[in-house]
């Protein structure tokens, strides 16, 4: 539990200038678990006004006496280190923010007010440990748990409700009984909290390792129904014969499977979303119910939740051109490349390889045992075969009106014939393919043969022929 020498460096400051001073928080949570921490905290019964005198290189623009100590590191995360003096909070009238903040005179003031036990840790420069609320004995068990009253911690900032869901999909943590049935009881607290703040524990927790898990905690302790509505219509929604769990199963094991993979927020949250428009686009009951149009209507409600929930545009679009291309149609008799094309058009090309991997979410979501069925292989090589330029004269740096200014000849066979020597070479060599060498080649072309010129054809016959071997190897068709 050795610490970065910038942090041991403001430790050592506060010290000799008379100060207590240990690092607090999540970094030392992190270091007790063996993770890496995201960033690191102090807390001193320093003043803001001395913090500040002892390190002229800072930052202070707050009113809870943070000062962000600059050390000069090449690390962004070691860059700025917060520096805060002990304090305590008073009353949360807005469950967000303490109506007032007092500086304290001891460390286990500070740590009373933090969240839950496995952050209401300290460590000073020595490595000892600060724990009063038995926090390292709550990491051991693997549990979160609130400092104090659990309804009195979560009244004081409600997004506490959310952290501490996402503490418990981020370490593969159980939440205790106690904090699980505050949590329950206040989820509407909820509601007085900003979307963008919500937005961010709800990403965290997607996020993480235990995604899937999180999701069903969300929707287990009614958190979910102040989050995104709209994926609770799901529960209890049976499907048809091609489904063997309901819309809220089907979703939330489909993201399942793009967690494990380890896949992008952008594909855990397509998959998650993929199918939320069919509970309002069922039609009938049992196995030949059908949902015509859900993908049009679940565009929309992404839509909706990607700007309640204020997501940049970038990710809001992307996620509802999946959810709303995701039913994209192929079977490898039966579509054509130009219609792979439109697909592509649609979707964009750079989405393209996400949609695919929605799919196989899909298919596992659905209890299909193969992600990647011969017919996904298959429209992968279909798509890397339209996305890429053929073989073909088109290729080079010249093109005929080149070749007939060289040979001033009008349009006629020649022509083609000579475009074609010059890809034969240029396949051979790529770095042929500049346009003044390939002018010089014109003049010397032109003394060949019409007989000779066309040998050059079997050439480009057979490195069509291993381009299309090769894709057809790499995508096992």
């Amino acid at each position: 539990m050795r610490l970065p020498k910038e942090v041991q460096s403001i430790l050592s400051t506060l010290k000799e200038g008379g100060f207590e001073a240990y690092v607090v928080g999540g970094c030392v949570r992190d270091l007790i678990v063996g993770n890496v921490p995201k960033d690191w905290d102090v807390t001193t019964n320093a003043p803001p006004e001395k913090i500040q005198e002892l390190f002229p290189e800072h930052v202070y623009e707050n009113t809870f006496g943070t000062v962000g100590v600059k050390t000069g590191s090449a690390d962004p995360v070691l860059a700025l280190v917060e520096v805060t003096p002990y304090r305590t909070e008073g009353k949360y009238s807005d469950k967000r923010h303490p109506d007032n903040v007092k500086f304290a005179a001891r460390l286990e003031d500070d740590l009373s007010r933090r969240d839950f036990t496995i952050n209401a840790l300290a460590m000073d420069i020595e490595g000892n440990i600060i724990d009063p609320f038995e926090g390292k004995k709550d990491l051991k068990n693997k549990i979160v748990r609130t400092v104090g009253a659990a309804e009195q911690r979560f009244n004081e900032d409600a997004l506490r409700l959310l952290r501490a869901i996402r503490f418990a999909a981020q370490l593969g943590f159980e939440i205790d009984l106690e904090t699980q049935t505050a949590v329950k009881k206040n989820a509407e607290w909820l509601r007085a909290i900003s979307k963008e703040r919500i937005r961010d524990e709800f990403v965290k927790i997607i996020e993480s390792d235990q995604g899937y898990e999180g999701i069903l905690l969300l929707e287990e302790l009614g958190l979910m129904k102040y989050i995104v509505p709209e994926l609770r219509e799901g529960i209890g929604i049976d499907q048809n014969l091609h489904h063997i769990y309901t819309v809220w199963e089907h979703n939330t094991r489909a993201m399942k499977y793009a967690v494990e993979k380890k896949y992008s927020l952008a594909i855990r949250l397509g998959a998650l979303f993929h199918d939320i428009g069919k509970p309002r686009t069922k039609r009938g009951e049992g196995k030949h119910a059908t949902f015509y149009g859900h993908e049009v209507v679940g565009a929309r409600m992404a839509a909706g939740i990607m700007d309640t929930l204020k997501f940049p545009k970038d990710i809001g679009e992307k996620i509802v051109k999946l959810v709303r291309y995701h039913m994209f149609y192929y079977n490898v008799d039966e579509v054509t490349e130009s219609s792979v094309r439109r697909l592509l058009v649609n979707v964009g090309q750079e989405n393209v390889e996400d949609l695919l991997k929605i799919r196989e979410a899909d298919r596992i979501g659905s209890g299909r045992p193969k992600a990647i069925p011969y017919k996904l292989r298959h429209l992968k090589y279909i798509i890397d075969k339209v996305s890429h330029d053929p073989i073909s004269v088109k290729m080079l740096k010249v093109n005929g009106e080149d070749v007939m200014g060289k040979l001033a000849s009008g349009p006629g066979a020649k022509i083609g014939l000579v475009l074609n020597c010059l890809l034969a070479e240029v396949l051979d060599d790529p770095a042929k393919n500049t346009k003044e060498y390939l002018i010089e080649r014109i003049r010397e072309l032109d003394k060949q043969s019409p007989e000779n010129l066309k040998k050059a054809l079997e050439k480009i016959e057979r490195a069509q022929e291993e381009e299309e071997k090769e894709r057809a190897k790499k995508y096992y068709v």
